[in-house]
């Protein structure tokens, strides 16, 4: 028979007992020990692992409270958190049962103990353990690579005063609990503002879980966002926790929100006033404490006069409005930008390169659409394409000047506005819908949406 990897302590002051439970369970489980009083058992457990401690409630002559018991228990649990205390008394009574019990222990043997029953439960406190032991593992990773990702991402590389307000507001709302709704055209760095708010709060060494709401599909919403149990439907084969969970005591940033649907809506504002959810499949509860961060590209404010965004929504997730200018709005920055992304790039494909004495001045002419995603893609172009060592104008293949005038001059209402990005990005990307999407900073199914709405087909 294969044995259990770990340790397996016994302490009780009956030889008996020690010797009886050390035979039956030394099949089952790699190390046995055994303490014939717990006053030496604070210094065992500080010298490694122990999955479960079989533990007596009685040890003074005499005395048949369980209290003893009850203390070592709980010195236990402070020493080693993931190690499971079964009790175990030859006073066993309903009460000292539930008292052990709502005090942490994992379960409760009266003696005489039946073989099979004190092998079940010691396997079962056992995979309880490794649980606990593997979870507790899992968060301090997770802990650790999002310190290790705050602590790498980019800050806001801006010097424009178009962007001293967002800075502030960033600084400003980071350290609190508030909601944050971020405003802006597509490409302007949404995601990274959001990013910098859960950075800079007291969330930070918690998870930041970011889901594009346009990429979820209505029949998916529920058991992406809330989660699910096994069997609650046809190819639920195991239960998954969704994202608000994953989220829990961390950051989700729902970016697109604005292209919920008025069904989808009352459903994510039901989670949002309770703060708690259901699994699909679950009658129980999971209470939440999610900081909520939102962005959309889309014109909210006039969604809600049409009806078609729900007013008391748009109030629970925007506790805090940023709104975040274009690249045209502030060209003052795209020198820096420039520099960054040149070195970035300059250094992944070892190319050493100079800018061009007009480049800068010839860069701040052009209109943007696709804002900073687009520069970033357009030097990141540039650098694999350049042939010379200096980047010319001509390295980023942008579009002509009478263009660009068109641009200036191109309608301001947002629906026609939006259709001729689309139109360009197509183009761009010589119709290639992921490259699009990628382009405009979309998911697919959004664009699909999209073009259909437009009759952008192809």
């Amino acid at each position: 028979m294969k044995k259990y990897p770990g340790t397996i302590l016994i302490v009780d002051d009956d030889e008996h007992v020690l010797v009886t439970s050390r035979m039956i369970l030394k099949n089952y489980f790699e190390t046995i020990e055994t303490l014939p009083s717990p006053k030496t058992l604070e210094s065992r457990l500080k010298q490694g692992d122990v999955e479960v401690v079989l533990l007596d409630m009685n040890f003074q002559a005499g005395i048949t409270t369980g209290n003893e018991g009850i203390f070592w228990m709980n010195q236990t649990r402070k020493l080693s958190p993931h190690t499971q205390v079964v009790m175990q008394t030859a006073y066993g009574d309903i009460e000292t049962a539930v008292k052990a019990i709502k005090e942490g222990a994992v379960d409760y043997l009266p003696k005489p103990w039946d073989k099979d029953k004190l092998v079940s439960t010691m396997l079962n406190a056992y995979q309880q353990a490794r649980a606990r032991k593997e979870n507790r593992d899992l968060k301090s990773k997770q802990k650790a690579l999002q310190h290790h990702l705050n602590h790498q991402a980019n800050s806001f590389i801006a010097g424009s005063a178009a962007m001293e307000h967002v800075l502030r507001s960033i600084d400003m709302v980071a350290p609190t609990d508030a909601n944050v709704l971020i405003l802006g055209e597509n490409g302007t760095g949404k995601e990274m503002v959001a990013r910098a708010i859960h950075r800079k709060s007291n969330r930070s060494d918690e998870a930041f879980i970011s889901v594009d709401m346009g990429a979820v599909p209505t029949t998916l919403f529920e058991s992406e966002m809330f989660g699910y149990e096994k069997g609650s439907f046809t190819d639920a084969k195991e239960s998954r926790i969704g994202k608000f969970e994953l989220a829990n005591k961390g950051t989700l940033f729902l970016d697109e929100i604005g292209n919920l649907s008025p069904e989808l809506q009352v459903k994510l504002l039901t989670v949002l006033q309770n703060r708690s959810l259901y699994r699909v499949g679950s009658n129980q509860q999971v209470n939440l404490d999610v900081r909520l961060i939102c962005a959309t590209n889309a014109p909210i404010y006039e969604a809600v006069s049409k009806g078609s965004f729900r007013q008391d929504l748009l109030y629970r997730v925007k506790t805090v409005e940023i709104t975040l200018p274009p690249l045209r709005e502030r060209k003052d920055d795209i020198q820096l930008l420039l520099h960054h992304y040149l070195e970035e790039y300059g250094r992944r494909y070892g190319k050493a390169l100079t800018i061009g004495a007009s480049l800068i001045d010839q860069l701040g002419q052009y209109h943007w659409p696709g804002n900073i995603r687009e520069l970033q893609h357009a030097i990141e172009r540039a650098v694999i394409l350049c042939q010379q060592p200096t980047l010319t104008i001509a390295d980023f293949q942008l579009a002509p000047a009478k263009a660009m005038s068109t641009e200036r001059t191109r309608s301001l209402n947002l629906t026609e506005v939006e259709k001729e990005v689309i139109q360009e990005a197509l183009v761009k990307s010589g119709g290639n819908l992921t490259r699009t999407a990628e382009e405009l900073g979309i998911g697919r199914t959004t664009l699909y949406r999209k073009m259909e709405e437009y009759g952008l087909g192809q």
